[in-house]
């Protein structure tokens, strides 16, 4: 039976997706709520900013649904998948979503403050009880390592949420708010080694790619990051419930980056008001994120094996969705 602790302020570190998700859950369950964030927010984020049908349900649930569809997002309702010179199209089960991370972090980190959420930049003497700083940096071998870079760019808009696989690399265009498109991609170090990280060059080096940009006009500068390490932690090493990318970060071809986010934000917001064992709240989320995690895993190996283009077309485009989705 676990003892309710609504009479306590919960503090959680970082004012991302899954930190002011959880401080929306904390909240509409009675909890006094501090979000501490030592970084400028919001800001551009490298991220494919796409967001899958369930997102209604999650943002519902914390009260943050209509504000999500006042930042317009766009509506996403196709998949594209190029393989070389092999092309696969389908339709989205329902409409998915674009939307900026720069606009949804402010609206959701806003959603929260209006609730009632105290925001500060530095930790006082209690210690946090949700973590949800971001990923991990795991050292990796030079050359290996991974980056991701993203821009925005303007021109015509699609209704399809394209990606392009190329040597290792995969760059992902959707369209977002605004008229906009984000272009977001990752690559080992090695492959932009060769283009000196212009990334202008390494889009235009994908023949696919190059001509789906060529009506569009780059409108912010490229943003990277890394190098990226992927992983999970559902191993309990602490008092702390963990969320977002510091429980667990998927591959972002896999589109379920952020619903995971906000997903595990909000569990681990309402597990720390009710005082839930924090063996318990991992296992919950193990149970509702690992299988996007193993799709993803194969799905790499496919790709760095170079297979990929011969069985992409044997795979369903719903299935391929729906096995990346959250449980």
């Amino acid at each position: 039976m676990h003892c309710s602790k609504v009479t306590e302020r919960i503090h959680i570190l970082g004012g991302g997706p899954a930190g002011s998700a959880a401080a929306l859950a904390a909240l509409r369950q009675g909890a006094r709520v501090r979000i501490i964030e030592k970084s400028r927010l919001p800001r551009h984020k490298v991220c494919g900013e796409f967001f899958s049908p369930e997102i209604e349900p999650e943002l519902e649930q914390l009260g943050g649904w209509d504000a999500f569809l006042a930042a317009g997002p766009a509506r996403v309702r196709r998949t594209v998948l190029h393989f070389g010179a092999r092309t696969k199209s389908s339709r989205l089960p329902e409409p998915a979503f674009g939307l900026s991370r720069y606009a949804f972090d402010r609206m959701l980190l806003d959603q929260a403050r209006a609730a009632g959420a105290d925001l500060v930049t530095e930790a006082g003497e209690e210690q946090p009880l949700i973590v949800a700083t971001g990923r991990h940096a795991i050292p990796t071998q030079r050359g290996q390592r991974l980056f991701g870079f993203k821009a925005h760019f303007e021109g015509p808009t699609d209704d399809a949420v394209e990606l392009f696989f190329f040597e290792r690399c995969y760059v992902g265009v959707t369209a977002i708010e605004a008229g906009r498109t984000n272009v977001c991609g990752l690559a080992p170090e090695s492959f932009l080694s060769r283009f000196g990280f212009e990334y202008d060059d390494i889009v235009m080096h994908c023949p696919a790619l190059s001509d789906r940009l060529k009506p569009l006009r780059r409108a912010t500068q490229w943003f990277s990051t890394g190098p990226l390490q992927y992983g999970q932690s559902f191993v309990n090493a602490g008092p702390e419930y963990p969320a977002g990318d510091a429980l667990s970060f998927v591959d972002p071809f896999t589109g379920s980056g952020l619903l995971a986010a906000v997903r595990s934000g909000a569990m681990a917001g309402r597990a720390a008001v009710i005082g839930q064992p924090v063996a318990d709240y991992l296992r919950e989320c193990r149970a509702s994120l690992r299988q996007p995690f193993q799709v993803a895993g194969v799905l790499r190996r496919a790709l760095e094996g170079g297979w990929a283009e011969k069985l992409a077309p044997l795979a369903p485009g719903r299935l391929l969705f729906a096995l990346t989705r959250p449980r």
